[in-house]
């Protein structure tokens, strides 16, 4: 994926055994919040993003697969930012800001990302290795549709939009619980809606995504935008948001572009997340 279509951040994948890791670098100084709104989420460094917390900026996002244990994976992404001089300053160092988010995939039962998984794909991200969507990285385990008892293909989605001068970019991992909708208003893979839902429907769910823009937002707007974030899951998802699904949406503004009218990004931003959603299918 050429540098353009991902703004300004860095971006890279770890694929590995029916797992992976994705981790998203911006710009430094790029001011960060987010919101979770499953009932079963797997997140790190998430209260900090909340708009009352003192530190506004973001040093990277890790999505990843292996559920919690997945979270490992964002040590190796600390420590490769802190040998790189990146990251909040304070007397002794910096200290990398990063967020974490994973989703449940067949890992979990056996090898899930871990610290080197975090630091190679630390590595692909600032070696400039193309940026590919799909089955590849966080969303290689990825599946839709378990609420029919189906597994349905998932995987990870970009998309980019435009609001004046703004743009904003939708980075996003598919491992719903529901149905992937398309543009038509119907699920992309047709099944019995009759089928009722799994006798234990834990685990092996959550959409995880990262909204990017170049626009100049305070934190609280950032928090807004993911908002809106996901207003586009609920478009293109399910049912999305259940309480077995930890869905969850990281806003970051890297303030390049400029001011920007936040309602009008944040209509641009919900349209572009349920089409990110949507190219992760078409690519899976």
């Amino acid at each position: 994926m050429s540098a353009p279509q991902l703004l300004s951040a860095y971006a890279g994948h770890w694929t590995g055994a029916g797992t992976g890791v994705t981790v998203i670098v911006p710009p430094e100084g790029t001011v960060g919040s987010g919101e979770v709104r499953g009932g079963a989420p797997a997140t790190r460094e998430f209260e900090l993003l909340a708009p009352v917390r003192t530190v506004s900026t973001v040093s990277a996002v890790v999505l990843s697969g292996g559920s919690a244990f997945g979270l490992a994976a964002s040590d190796g992404v600390m420590d490769g930012l802190r040998e790189r001089g990146i990251g909040f300053a304070t007397p002794l160092g910096p200290v990398p800001i990063v967020v974490g988010m994973s989703i449940f995939d067949a890992s979990v039962a056996g090898a899930p990302p871990d610290y080197a998984a975090g630091k190679q794909a630390l590595a692909a991200a600032f070696r400039g290795d193309r940026f590919e969507i799909g089955a590849i990285g966080a969303g290689t385990g990825a599946t839709t549709g378990k609420w029919r008892q189906r597994l349905d293909p998932g995987g990870l989605g970009l998309a980019r939009g435009s609001a004046g001068d703004a743009s904003v970019v939708a980075i996003v991992v598919v491992n719903a619980w529901g149905d992937v909708i398309g543009s038509d208003g119907r699920p992309v893979f047709a099944g019995d809606a009759s089928e009722p839902p799994p006798a234990s429907p834990f685990g092996l769910n959550t959409t995880v995504g990262v909204l990017l823009t170049d626009a100049r937002l305070g934190k609280n707007d950032c928090f807004l935008l993911a908002q809106s974030g996901h207003t586009g899951y609920a478009r293109a998802i399910h049912p999305a948001h259940s309480r077995y699904d930890g869905d969850a949406v990281v806003a970051l503004a890297t303030g390049e572009a400029g001011g920007a009218n936040l309602d009008l990004l944040r209509a641009v931003a919900a349209e572009t997340m349920a089409s990110a959603i949507r190219n992760a299918i078409s690519h899976a």
